[in-house]
């Protein structure tokens, strides 16, 4: 049995997503593959999302408890995407 989306680590998620990516851009696939390949695309990355979210509240976490509380976002600028 293949392994589910939510059981990959932000890396495997990563490198999953940057290989449906490829396959997308080769165009050698049925607009049925297509679709069935974007969705999967789209599930790996609303998860490297979810990770990354995960891993900025761990990081306020920390910060808080080491009495530090100048804390900020790690929201991405327009342009670093």
């Amino acid at each position: 049995m293949a392994k589910k989306i939510d059981r990959y680590t932000f890396e495997q998620s990563l490198e999953q997503l940057q290989e449906v990516v490829k396959m997308l851009e080769s165009g050698e696939l049925s607009l049925e593959e297509s679709i069935e390949l974007y969705q999967k695309g789209m599930d790996l990355a609303k998860q490297c999302h979810t990770k990354l979210e995960d891993a900025e509240q761990k990081v306020q976490q920390v910060v808080r408890e080491n009495g530090n509380y100048h804390i900020e976002s790690f929201e991405v600028k327009d342009g670093d995407k």
